[in-house]
Formats: C-alpha cells, sequence, structure tokens
C-alpha cells in the first residue's frame, strides 16, 4: 500500500512522532493507521524507560485555579533542560496535570509515596469485608489484590484515569511526553487547595 503524505500528516496530528517515525509506522502495519499509531506508542513507551534514569532538574510550577476560585492546585513538574520547560507542550502537560489534581483529588503522587500503614488500614478493612461476605479463603487474597488496584487507581496521581481521556492513565500521559519532548519527565509533587476544606 502507498503510504500518502497525508497519511503521515494524520498520523503525526495524532501521536506526535516524527515525519520519519510515523512513515516507518505506517510502512509496518500496512498502511493501518490503528495499528501505525499502536507502534508509536510502544516505541514512545520503550524511549520514556530509557529516559527515565537521567536527572530531571529543571521544570515548571504548573498551576490551575477552578472556576469560582474556591478550588486550585500547584504541581511540579521537572524535566531536563530549561528549553523543554518553556515549550507549549510542556506547559500544557503541567497545567493538565494541576487540573487533574483538582478534578480527581489524588494524595501522592506515585505507588511508592502512600504510606505503609494506609496500605495496612485497607488491606485489613478488605479482608474484613471479604470475611463479612464469605467469601472462601482462597479468593480473600485475590480480591484484596482488586480493591487496593482500586484504591491505586482512585487516590495515586500517575495510576489516575486522565480526566481529558479516560482511556488514558496519568502515568501514560506523562510517558507519550517524554517520548514527544525527548526529556524525562518526572512528577515531583503537589498541592491541592480547597477554600473551607
Amino acid at each position: 500500500m502507498e503510504i500518502t503524505a497525508t497519511m503521515v500528516k494524520d498520523l503525526r496530528a495524532a501521536t506526535g512522532a516524527g515525519v520519519l517515525d510515523c512513515h516507518k509506522a505506517l510502512e509496518t502495519s500496512g498502511g493501518n493507521a490503528e495499528q501505525a499509531a499502536a507502534l508509536l506508542r510502544e516505541k514512545g513507551l520503550a524511549a520514556a524507560a530509557k529516559k527515565a534514569t537521567r536527572e530531571a532538574n529543571e521544570g515548571m510550577i504548573g498551576s490551575y485555579i477552578h472556576m469560582g476560585s474556591k478550588v486550585a492546585a500547584l504541581v511540579e513538574v521537572d524535566c531536563e533542560s530549561d528549553f523543554v520547560a518553556r515549550t507549549a507542550d510542556f506547559q500544557t502537560l503541567a497545567k493538565d496535570l494541576a487540573m487533574q489534581v483538582v478534578a480527581a483529588r489524588p494524595g501522592w503522587v506515585r505507588r511508592e509515596d502512600v504510606p505503609p500503614e494506609v496500605i495496612q488500614h485497607e488491606t485489613e478493612n478488605y479482608k474484613a469485608e471479604a470475611a463479612a461476605a464469605n467469601k472462601p479463603a482462597a479468593v480473600v487474597d485475590k480480591i484484596v489484590e482488586g480493591k487496593l488496584a482500586k484504591f491505586y487507581e482512585e487516590n495515586v496521581l500517575l495510576e489516575q484515569s486522565f480526566i481529558k481521556d479516560e482511556g488514558v492513565k496519568v502515568r501514560d500521559l506523562i510517558s507519550q511526553s517524554i517520548a514527544k519532548l525527548g526529556e524525562n519527565i518526572v512528577v515531583r509533587r503537589f498541592t491541592r487547595l480547597e477554600v473551607g476544606g
């Protein structure tokens, strides 16, 4: 199948990948845009994993104040260079993450940040619920594991579904940005403020 400039342009607009990468992905997928996008995502995630060990000491504070000025958030998002921190893509990411914090109310940035006593408390509650429901001992661990995964999805920023696209996790959004901008990106911390809260 012939790969047209329009096909490359559309894939580039959808993924943010480079022209050559889009062309190669379309060739590999036989012109199938969905498969090409999936290939580019995989490549981007691999590239993001390679960059994850690099220092991210530049960046910015993203902010969002919700209409009515009753709820706001600040998020520190770091990258490797001041140049990338000043790009529109990076600034949009930082603002989107602040909006995510306002809307989804995470308690922590990553799983490792959740205190062990919180995990222990949640685990005990889930075990007690399973026991009260007379669930067999063999399935209690699976129930607890599933409920803990749900707890992380609701309370950990990187595990949450992105508010602007429920099909994308916040961690995947960051990985896509790493692939697009070519630098490691790290969410360091956030603060959520609510009047009377």
